[in-house]
């Protein structure tokens, strides 16, 4: 059975189940290459009020599926540049993985202002999501293909 996904834009009200939603993909798919207090480094950044915040500097979506969010992700500047732009939090709910849940959050993305505007888009983009990412089409930034000081690939792809 095929799903009927639909993306929309964060609301404020979603901040708890996004939180949730976040917390338990950082604790089930990422636990694999990170380590647990690595992890829960990152759970604490993912508070309800924390993704609020982050929504208010990005432009945040979520996608639903059976009346359920299963999916987030935002995009926003890049170091407050207007011709470069940045992907952040994209997470898709373990059991919704391999469903082409990330794939319409990420067309969802780059049909936003933010990347059209961008002559290149940067992902700081975690061990567990980098394949994902180089299938959407984004190479490795200058070709670096070694994790940073934060554990994490940097990808781009240019426009």
């Amino acid at each position: 059975m095929k799903n009927s996904y639909y993306v929309r834009r964060f609301e404020a009200n979603d901040a708890p189940t996004v939180s949730e939603l976040i917390i338990k993909t950082l604790r089930t798919s990422n636990r694999k290459d990170y380590s647990e207090e690595y992890i829960e480094n990152d759970v604490r950044l993912f508070s309800p009020q924390g993704v609020v915040q982050r929504a208010e500097w990005t432009h945040f979506y979520v996608i639903c599926a059976d009346g359920l969010i299963v999916g987030c992700g935002a995009i926003g500047p890049y170091w407050g540049r207007e011709d470069e732009s940045s992907l952040f939090n994209v997470f898709v709910l373990p059991e919704w993985q391999g469903r082409g849940v990330g794939r319409k959050i990420m067309e969802a993305l780059e049909q936003d202002e933010f990347f059209l505007r961008a002559k290149r888009v940067e992902i700081p983009a975690s061990v567990t999501a980098c394949e994902f990412y180089k299938k959407m089409g984004y190479t490795y930034k200058d070709g670096k293909n070694i994790v940073d000081e934060e554990q994490l690939y940097r990808l781009e792809k240019y426009r």
